[in-house]
């Protein structure tokens, strides 16, 4: 059987018991929810032990992406404007050209999406709901921010989801690499994170399926907001924001755009790469 084949079923295993099931996304109850979580961590223990995870390139078995194929990762050293693309920019600040039109400040772009390795690790983190990658994808961003000439943040925020959406994935990929974020960036020094500060207001259709860029943008308009109890902890703090891809780039725009409504000095994004976008952009 080939490797892709073999990935496939056992993945397949892990999902067909941890992907929450229809009758899961009707409860509303926080006790309900937390033993579901417990209940997925247990099985998640079962299924590593029946189902062994192998690299993804390697095939090396223990980790989803082992620490020699991680290191083989390039970083994306050219940076750009996040909001034109076209300008070059130290640490992808937002040119001078569009920093009228925009409340992002700027985005680091931690590798390439044209990497083989990091598309399917992605994919897999997203929609085949392998939690663990949430430590090597981390350990990208650590080393990406690291190297930059950005400043430390106030407070990290990672991109929320509704909770429609979070029942059905079982967590936020962007609260994982956040917190893991904020714990190995500065070793001995824990940076301020958190999940509440920045909430998903309204249900939208994922972005991925909508595809033209005006529709992109028109989606997800007005779909965040800082609760009105958060906002003297986001009034004058320089905030990075954490995802793991951007693609048109309008979710993390809009993100930006909330937090400044509620006193942000500064927002910068951190994404593990950037997706083209190659669809109809009218």
């Amino acid at each position: 059987m080939s490797y892709p084949h073999l990935l496939a079923m056992q993945l397949n295993h892990r999902n067909m018991l941890l992907s929450p099931s229809q009758s899961t996304a009707r409860l509303r109850s926080s006790c309900v929810t937390i033993k579901i979580a417990m209940a997925h961590r247990l099985i998640q223990i079962i299924l590593d032990t029946l189902f062994p995870l192998t690299c993804l390139s390697c095939r090396q078995e223990g980790l989803l992406l082992c620490d020699q194929c991680l290191a083989k990762i390039p970083f994306q050293l050219e940076q750009h404007c996040p909001i034109c693309e076209h300008h070059s920019t130290p640490a992808g600040r937002t040119c001078l050209a569009c920093c009228t039109r925009s409340s992002l400040d700027g985005m680091l772009v931690a590798t390439s999406y044209q990497s083989r390795i990091i598309s399917h690790a992605i994919h897999c983190f997203k929609y085949r709901f392998a939690e663990s990658l949430h430590e090597p994808l981390g350990k990208i961003l650590v080393n990406a921010l690291s190297h930059s000439e950005l400043t430390l943040p106030d407070l990290i925020l990672p991109v929320p989801l509704h909770p429609r959406r979070l029942r059905w994935r079982g967590f936020n990929q962007s609260w994982l690499l956040a917190q893991y974020l904020a714990e190995h960036l500065t070793p001995g020094f824990s940076i301020s994170t958190t999940e509440s500060s920045l909430i998903r207001q309204r249900y939208t259709h994922p972005q991925a399926q909508v595809k033209k860029h005006a529709a992109r943008a028109q989606n997800i308009r007005g779909a965040f907001q800082v609760p009105k109890e958060s906002r003297p902890e986001i009034a004058g703090k320089n905030i990075l924001l954490v995802d793991d891809v951007a693609t048109t780039g309008a979710t993390i725009f809009e993100c930006a755009k909330a937090l400044k409504k509620s006193g942000a000095k500064s927002v910068f994004a951190l994404v593990i790469a950037r997706q083209s976008f190659k669809t109809d952009k009218h």
